[in-house]
Formats: C-alpha cells, sequence, structure tokens
C-alpha cells in the first residue's frame, strides 16, 4: 500500500515537471514585443499573405507558419512556398517596409514568392544583424544596392534565377563571412569583380548565366575553402588562370559556354578533390598536361567538348573508376584508343568522343560505357560485341558499318599518317613492289601526265568559251527584255527531295530545342528582334531562358530550298572548327518552318565594323585600325584554309562576303553564311558552275 502511495507519488511528480517545463518553453517562444506584432501584421498585409500561413489572432511565434524567434524576438522569417491571397495576386511588389522593425532578425527566405521591383536601399542599412537572405527566383530587377556591404554578418546570399542588371557591386567583396554567394541566371553585365579574391570563407560561388565579359580575377584561385565554382554561360575570355589549381577543396568547376582561350593549365591537375570539370564550348586548345589527371582521382564527369583541343588524350582518363561521363566531343583530338581490359565491369557510363581525329581498332576499353558516341572519326575494323548496340559509329572507316567514310577519305587520313587502311576488309589491288620497273614508271607518268595535260588545256578553252557565249546570250536577253533577269524562284520544299548522300547526326548538331522555347527567345519573332531578310532564311536576336543571347535563323521552306538547310546541317554535324560560328541547336518540329540557332557573335559582320560612329562632337566615322584589319584578314584566311585544306573532300564556301565574316568581342573571326557550301568531291557539271556563284542562274 505504501509503495503504490510513492509510485502515485513519483508520478505527480513528473506530471508538475513536464508542465511547468512545457509552459516555460510556451513563455520562451511568445512574441513579447507589439512592435514587432505589429510589423509582421503590416508584412502579412502587404504581402497579401493567407490567414491559413499567419493567422491574424495567432501568437506568430508559436502558430505563424515560416516564423522563428529568439528570446521573444522575431530571428527568421520564411515565405518560401507561400501562396497571396486573390487581392494580394493582382498587384504583387516588392512592399516589405515593415523589416525595418524587426531588428533582431537573422534570416529572411523569400525564394520562389514573387517579389516584383527593386532591393530597397534601408536593406543593407537597418537588417545589420541578417546572416542569411535568400530572395531567388522572386521576379526582383534593376541593380543591387551598394548598401548591402553593410550586412557583414552575412553568410549566404542568394540573387539567382531574377531579373538583375547593370554590373556586380564590387562592394560585396566586403561581406568577409559570406560563405555561399549565388547571383546566377540574372542579366548582369561588365567583368567579375576583383574584390570577390578576399571572400576567404566562401564554399559556393555561382555566378553563371549572366553577361559578364573580361577575365577571371586571379583572386579567385586564393579562395582555399572554394568547393563549388561555376562560371558559365558568359563571355569570359583570356586564358583559364593557373592559380585555379590551388583551390585543393574544389568538387564541382564549371567554366562552359564562354569565350576562354589558349591551353589547359597543368597546374589543375592540383584539383585533387573535383569530381566534376566541365570546361566545353570554349575558344580553348593545344594538347592537354600530361599530369592534367592523377590517381587517385574523385572525377566523376569531364566535359571538353566543342573547343579546339589536340594531340593525344592521357591515358589515366581513361581508366578513373569514378568516371560516369566522358565528352570530348568535336576537338581535334588523335591518336588510338588503349587497350583496357575485357575484364573490365561494364557501368552506365557515357562516352562521346565523335568528331574529333581518332583512329585505328576498337578495343575493350569501350566495355565500360554503356552509352557510347565515337561518330565523325576515323576508326577502321569490325566492331566488337562489347560495344553496345546503341552506339553511334556513323562517318568513320569500320567494316560492315552503314553510313561509312568513303574509300578516298579514309585511304588518305591513314596515307598520311604512314600507316595502311584495311580497305573496309576487302582484298588491296595488287601493287608493284617499290623500286621495280621504275624506269618504265616515269616514263608512263610522263606520257600520261602529257596527255592528261593537253585534253585539259583544250577542256579549259572549251568551257571558257561555254561561258562566253552564255554571257553574250544573257546580255542579249536583257537588252531585248529592257530589264535584267531577277534571281529564280526557290523550288518549294515539298516538290524536291533531300539532297543525296545527305545523312546527318543530329546527336552532334546541339540541343533540340522547341518551338515555344524560341518565341519566348524573341519575343513571337517580332520585328524589333529581326536582325536581317538572309539569302537562307531571316536572321532574328533572342536571349534563351538560360540568359545566352543567341542568333536565331526562321527558314520558311514555301519560299526557300529545303536543301540549303539540310546541307547546312550536314555540314554542322561533321565539321567543327573554332573559325567557325557555333550552332547551338535546332528546331524541326514545325513542318513548314524549321529554325537553327547559333551563338550569338557580339561585334556583328564585318561590313558594319569597319566604320564605327564615335562619340565626338563631330558625328564623324572611326576607321577599324589596321592592326586589326590585319588581324581579321588572316582569321578569314585561316577559315576559308581549314575548309580548302584541312577538310576531306575540300569545301568550298561560296558565299564569302563582307556579311560572311562575323567578329567576336576580341574582333577574332567567326565564318558564318555556311547554307551554300559543298564540297568538291564527285561534283556534276552544274555544281561546278556553281562553286563560283552562289545562285542556280
Amino acid at each position: 500500500m505504501v509503495d503504490q502511495k510513492i509510485v502515485l507519488a513519483l508520478k505527480f511528480l513528473l506530471l508538475v515537471l513536464f508542465f511547468e517545463s512545457t509552459f516555460e518553453q510556451q513563455q520562451q517562444e511568445r512574441l513579447n514585443s507589439p512592435i514587432e506584432r505589429a510589423a509582421l501584421l503590416e508584412l502579412r498585409s502587404s504581402l497579401g499573405l493567407r490567414s491559413k500561413d499567419w493567422p491574424r489572432k495567432a501568437d506568430p511565434c508559436s502558430v505563424w507558419n515560416g516564423i522563428k524567434c529568439e528570446n521573444g524576438s522575431v530571428s527568421e522569417i520564411n515565405i518560401s512556398g507561400f501562396r497571396r491571397t486573390r487581392l494580394g495576386s493582382q498587384n504583387p511588389q516588392f512592399s516589405v517596409d515593415s523589416l525595418v522593425n524587426l531588428t533582431r532578425l537573422k534570416s529572411f527566405n523569400a525564394s520562389g514568392f514573387y517579389l516584383p521591383g527593386s532591393i530597397p536601399d534601408w536593406f543593407g542599412q537597418r537588417l545589420v544583424s541578417l546572416q542569411v537572405l535568400d530572395l531567388s527566383s522572386c521576379l526582383i530587377s534593376n541593380a543591387i544596392p551598394g548598401s548591402l556591404r553593410n550586412l557583414i554578418s552575412l553568410t549566404g546570399l542568394y540573387l539567382h534565377d531574377n531579373n538583375f542588371t547593370g554590373m556586380i557591386p564590387s562592394s560585396l567583396g566586403l561581406l568577409m563571412g559570406l560563405s555561399v554567394l549565388d547571383l546566377s541566371a540574372n542579366k548582369f553585365t561588365g567583368s567579375i569583380p576583383v574584390s570577390f579574391g578576399s571572400l576567404q570563407n566562401l564554399t559556393r560561388l555561382d555566378i553563371s548565366k549572366n553577361f559578364l565579359f573580361g577575365s577571371i580575377p586571379l583572386g579567385i584561385g586564393m579562395l582555399s575553402k572554394l568547393q563549388y565554382l561555376n562560371l558559365s554561360s558568359n563571355d569570359l575570355s583570356s586564358s583559364i588562370p593557373p592559380q585555379l589549381g590551388d583551390l585543393s577543396n574544389l568538387a564541382d568547376f564549371d567554366l562552359s559556354f564562354n569565350s576562354l582561350s589558349g591551353s589547359l593549365p597543368a597546374e589543375l591537375g592540383g584539383l585533387r578533390n573535383l569530381q566534376r570539370m566541365l570546361i566545353g564550348n570554349n575558344l580553348l586548345g593545344g594538347f592537354l598536361p600530361a599530369n592534367l589527371f592523377r590517381v587517385p582521382s574523385q572525377l566523376q564527369t569531364v566535359v571538353l567538348k566543342r573547343n579546339g583541343f589536340s594531340g593525344s588524350v592521357p591515358d589515366l582518363l581513361w581508366s578513373i573508376p569514378q568516371l560516369r561521363l566522358l565528352d570530348i566531343s568535336g576537338n581535334n583530338f588523335t591518336g588510338i584508343l588503349p587497350n583496357g581490359s575485357l575484364n573490365a565491369n561494364a557501368s552506365s557510363a557515357e562516352l562521346n568522343i565523335s568528331e574529333n581525329l581518332f583512329y585505328g581498332g576498337l578495343t575493350p576499353t569501350l566495355r565500360r560505357f554503356l552509352v557510347v558516341d565515337l561518330s565523325g572519326n576515323y576508326f577502321e575494323g569490325t566492331v566488337p560485341d562489347y560495344v553496345s548496340d546503341n552506339a553511334s559509329l556513323v562517318s568513320n572507316c569500320l567494316q560492315n558499318s552503314s553510313n561509312q567514310r568513303s574509300l578516298l577519305d579514309c585511304t588518305s587520313f591513314y596515307t598520311e599518317k604512314g600507316l595502311t587502311f584495311d580497305n573496309f576488309g576487302l582484298p588491296n589491288s595488287t601493287q608493284p613492289p617499290a623500286g621495280e620497273n621504275t624506269g618504265k614508271n616515269n616514263k608512263k607518268v610522263i606520257i600520261w601526265a602529257s596527255v592528261l595535260g593537253g585534253v585539259g588545256l583544250i577542256l579549259f578553252f572549251v568551257i571558257l568559251l561555254v561561258l562566253l557565249l552564255f554571257c553574250f546570250r544573257k546580255r542579249g536577253t536583257m537588252t531585248q527584255g529592257g530589264v535584267g533577269v531577277g534571281p529564280v524562284t526557290p523550288v518549294p520544299s515539298g516538290s524536291s527531295p533531300p539532297p543525296p548522300g545527305v545523312s546527318i547526326d543530329f546527336s552532334s548538331l546541339g540541343d533540340t530545342f522547341t518551338y515555344q522555347q524560341l518565341l519566348l527567345a524573341t519575343g513571337d519573332f517580332r520585328d524589333v528582334n529581326l536582325i536581317k531578310h538572309g539569302h537562307s532564311g531571316d536572321l532574328y536576336k533572342g536571349i534563351l531562358e538560360s540568359g545566352i543571347p543567341v542568333v536565331i535563323k526562321k527558314i520558311d521552306l514555301q519560299s526557300h530550298r529545303k536543301e540549303a538547310y539540310l546541307l547546312e546541317l550536314d555540314f554542322y554535324s561533321k565539321v567543327s572548327h573554332s573559325r567557325l560560328v557555333p550552332l547551338l541547336g535546332h528546331c524541326l518540329e514545325k513542318e513548314n518552318e524549321k529554325f537553327l540557332i547559333y551563338k550569338h557573335i557580339p561585334n556583328g559582320d564585318l561590313s558594319s565594323s569597319l566604320f564605327r560612329k564615335t562619340d565626338s562632337e563631330d558625328d564623324g566615322l572611326k576607321s577599324l585600325d589596321w592592326i586589326t584589319r590585319l588581324k581579321i584578314a588572316i582569321g578569314a584566311a585561316e577559315s576559308l584554309s581549314y575548309l580548302h585544306h584541312e577538310c576531306m573532300p575540300p569545301i568550298v564556301h561560296r558565299d564569302v562576303q563582307a556579311s560572311s565574316i562575323l567578329l567576336d568581342d576580341k574582333f577574332e573571326v567567326r565564318l558564318g553564311s555556311l547554307s551554300e557550301v559543298c564540297t568538291q568531291e564527285g561534283d556534276t557539271h552544274q555544281s561546278r558552275i556553281s562553286r563560283l556563284l552562289r545562285l542556280p542562274q
């Protein structure tokens, strides 16, 4: 009996202690300041928040969603994902003036909650206790106020996916406590502030998808705690600083879709914790440093596509254990594949080495890759069983495979390297040993040269006579009619088949865009975005959802030849060079309209750049200096030399004029107007004449 009383007493004591603890906790969580309560109610009204989330009569600290308090004051506000009332949704604004009375606020998160307008200047003057400010995806516009430099307690600043404009304030470099700075997917211009090199506590820096230009500040390499660096989808130029190799904690490294040039610095081999290396779609070149990839390596993704790299690929890169994606397509890499082990375990890894100069046989190295693209190389021999059935093998020199290169193309390539081509597995033609019957062969060569020379001379005069008669006849027709003969109307696409011999590999033609994406990028193809009416389509300027400026060619198949855009796609699927205007993608979903998407070239074409208006009082024209003119001439010559001498078979542009020569921000040449290109192999009489004349007549 006594024991039962003791047990009951203990239970009662525990119950009292529990209620006392709960009461004290509730007392601490209640909002004590009438001023802060009034501020929250005003904020509720100005933002049009629903009573479901913030009920008017309840205590904010204990009941309101997204509110946290410390010592009776509001410390955190999170309205991310909230919905406005019907009235509040009619005219949403950046109306948060009542926050000035929340002097102990440490975190404000409104991500995904639309706040159209500008960040008020008082934000950085009154909210000095802020540690986290998240205004991502809020439709905020205009510039970042310089007053944010006063938020010295700030550790996280998230302003991505908005419409900020102007230059990034260098004063952000004064926020020494910043750990995360995300300014991506906005419309910032100018260069990356040098002051960012002072943010020694930074672990994540993302300023991708803007319109930044200039070079990468060397001070970025001093941010020893940095784990994530994304500068992609801008217009950064110059070379990659070797100092970035000092970022020993870096795991994610993205410099893709810029205009970076030079070679990859060997110092990047010091990134021992790197998991993702994305440097594709730049103007980089040269050999890959031998010590760029080291053992052990944590690399999972390596993308070097669409550059101008050459030479061989380091053997270590093929055997990195954790590698899941290797994309080095669209370069000038060469060499043979390493001999991997047949016992290597197959994985879900993806390999894309298309549009390079690899040759030789296929090796067991390919066994570890589930998705494989080897197109546009010079591999020979048979296709082993361990190569996946969905592998892309077109435009090689492989046996028993469709859509391979011509015998002449393959033989010429292997001969230039001093190697013997396997002739697609067929018996080679019998040839006399070298040095045998040399005298007879020399006589035969002389005889044949004489005969062919005479025949060629006769043909030259015959063709010249035909051209003269054609010109006189055309002049007579013009005189009789009183009006010159105009261009021939292009044949509608429905009545002409695609050009023979065209086999397009769409996997190497960039991204596939939807028609809706292009409407958004160009504002429904408004006239204000029309650049010009080209002979192969109308050119529009536009900005993709990612913020990348592009030029979109709209091709009406009812008024333009279908063959033109197919030939251009075929050309881009087989040819890649830094001197050509980059093709970013295509949209072929509409029956009578096709669209090609190119990278925007800042300085336009040569015809509009030779002379420029000045800002001086005389409003005169400033001539392009001769050093730059010489640079442009050399660039144009290099692009044509590539088409004529490095492509097999040789390619003729057929539309070289000032408007075809485009200039980037450094006045480097990018050759455009590629819809009329043709090869010099197996041409008919008509196409031989049209090499010199772009239009059929």
